[in-house]
């Protein structure tokens, strides 16, 4: 097997400590990490950072592209499952953090940014660790039924 590219500065490739300032752990997927972004103005809002330090799609195989997609679209069943959101956005950015990943971002009628583009990271809503994890539960919950 490939031994995956890793970088040591990166938060989705060393975990710990470095991504839990703005993520939770919900658990791995096939080809990445899913994480429960910690600012919930959009409330189920998660993360899945690929397992490889790639910074640009291209720089997946076809498989490797293909596979990671099926990920983010078994989570976004999960976060609708779990969240019944009106609508999921994607949001794949990464101008200063070259590791690819794919926000995940439930919407809803009436709610903050419906209608618009979702902010980043407002700050507005931070939980507990008790809430995030949770919420990271029924998504592993929701996806094991998959």
């Amino acid at each position: 097997m490939e031994e995956m590219m890793r970088d040591p500065n990166c938060a989705y490739c060393m975990q710990g400590d470095l991504v839990a300032k703005f993520a939770y752990p919900v658990g791995p997927m096939d080809t990445g990490y899913l994480y429960v972004f910690k600012e919930q103005s959009k409330r189920g809002r998660v993360v899945l950072a690929h397992n490889k330090h790639v910074g640009e799609l291209i720089e997946l195989t076809d498989e490797e592209r293909n596979a990671f997609f099926a990920d983010v679209a078994k989570v976004a069943r999960a976060v609708h499952a779990v969240f019944h959101p009106d609508k999921v956005n994607y949001g794949a950015y990464g101008d200063t953090g070259h590791h690819l990943h794919f926000h995940i971002v439930p919407k809803y009628k009436g709610g903050e940014e419906w209608g618009g583009t979702f902010e980043m990271n407002s700050g507005r809503t931070i939980l507990t660790d008790a809430e995030y994890e949770e919420m990271a539960e029924a998504l592993r919950k929701a996806l094991a039924e998959l």
